[in-house]
């Protein structure tokens, strides 16, 4: 899937906080090898390495463009960045591991959590976060739409909303069989956004990208119009902007010394 950094850095604001809230949750004091995976333009990574400025901070992404922006827009000492696909990663030695809002595009990475929950190293710490709003009109639209008689041939099997993450219960419960000291939570964040059609305007950085990748540019431009008048409705601007609610799960664990 090909992703547009420029795209998925609007609404900065409102993207960046659930990796302060997940990452505010983490106690290492002095981790020698910090990881990121997801880390797409690479500015949240930084922060990583200015709370350790003596870790090595490692930023993943299988996005050439992401890594491409990253290593052009910092060059902090002790960060580094790489393109790999986390399905095939090692945890082996790392202390901290951080994932923001991507493993909702991994099927099956329970499997991936358990595995680096037993690579971490001793005391290691491992922390997540994606999306909890597949349920919700933003979602629900899109695969109504796909789903329909126009659509279906193209898209029928490109969305997998219904199975892409688990509850805080189940995440929580993982972290503990694997033996670890774990915090789950989830939180609704009222986001107010501007613009004619601001909700569009976040899917197309995200959660549309599926779609827009397996689309024509005229039948991206059709089904946008279709979708975006749903979201309209769905979605009416009020005196202060568009609220749009955004549900987040975020699972923190460490591993036994």
């Amino acid at each position: 899937m090909r992703w547009d950094p420029d795209r998925y850095a609007m609404f900065g604001d409102y993207r960046d906080r659930p990796f302060f809230d997940l990452t505010g949750r983490i106690a290492a004091a002095a981790p020698r090898r910090v990881v990121d995976l997801g880390c797409g333009p690479g500015n949240l990574t930084v922060t990583l390495a200015n709370r350790w400025p003596r870790a090595e901070v490692l930023g993943i992404d299988a996005s050439p463009d992401m890594i491409e922006r990253a290593e052009a827009a910092h060059d902090t000492a002790n960060v580094h960045f790489q393109r790999a696909d986390v399905r095939e990663w090692d945890a082996t030695g790392a202390d901290v591991v951080v994932s923001n809002a991507l493993l909702q595009w991994v099927p099956g990475h329970q499997e991936l959590l358990a595995k680096w929950l037993d690579q971490l190293a001793p005391g290691g710490w491992l922390a997540f976060q994606v999306p909890g709003n597949f349920d919700s009109p933003s979602h629900a639209l899109m695969r109504s739409l796909a789903s329909s008689p126009r659509w279906q041939s193209k898209l029928g099997s490109v969305l997998r909303h219904n199975d892409a993450v688990d509850g805080p219960g189940e995440y929580l419960q993982l972290m503990l069989d694997a033996g670890c000291r774990a915090d789950a939570w989830e939180t609704t964040y009222l986001q107010l956004l501007d613009g004619d059609n601001p909700v569009l305007d976040w899917v197309r950085g995200t959660g549309l990208r599926p779609v827009l990748d397996v689309l024509s540019a005229e039948d991206a431009g059709d089904f946008e119009a279709e979708y975006g008048s749903a979201l309209q409705e769905a979605y009416p601007p009020g005196e202060h902007g568009t609220v749009f609610p955004f549900r987040r799960i975020f699972c923190v664990g460490r591993k036994k010394p």
